[in-house]
């Protein structure tokens, strides 16, 4: 494992994004935050990712693909992948792209548990 003071940022930036997240959420943007928290999510994956490989992927479509490959290489990885593809499912694709954002369905509550997904990701790097 690479513990390095990138890695440290990349989860602060995290956890920065995600408070963004909710105070837009509190605000009535509900758009803005699944974005926001989509983004948080996908930090905290960047980060584990460094932190296991030493390389930050450079691309979204890199973090999916070394994502996956890293919860392959390792059986703990795989609790987070649930919470990674439904983020990036329902946040980044059906809410912000299609703007298909209900909170009385899983779009609030992935928003909000995103601080729990971000810790876990920490826990696991």
């Amino acid at each position: 494992m690479v513990a390095t003071d990138q890695v440290r940022e990349i989860f602060a930036d995290a956890r920065s994004l995600h408070a963004s997240a909710l105070e837009r959420l509190d605000a009535g943007d509900i758009r803005d935050a699944a974005e926001k928290a989509w983004c948080a999510a996908k930090g905290a994956t960047d980060a584990l990712i460094l932190a296991k490989t030493g390389e930050l992927p450079p691309t979204s479509s890199r973090t999916t693909r070394d994502f996956r490959r890293l919860r392959r290489q390792d059986g703990n990885v795989d609790t987070l992948s649930r919470g990674y593809f439904d983020r990036i499912t329902s946040l980044h694709g059906e809410c912000f792209y299609n703007d298909m954002c209900d909170p009385r369905d899983d779009t609030e509550w992935l928003i909000r548990q995103t601080s729990d997904y971000i810790q876990n990701a920490k826990n696991l790097a």
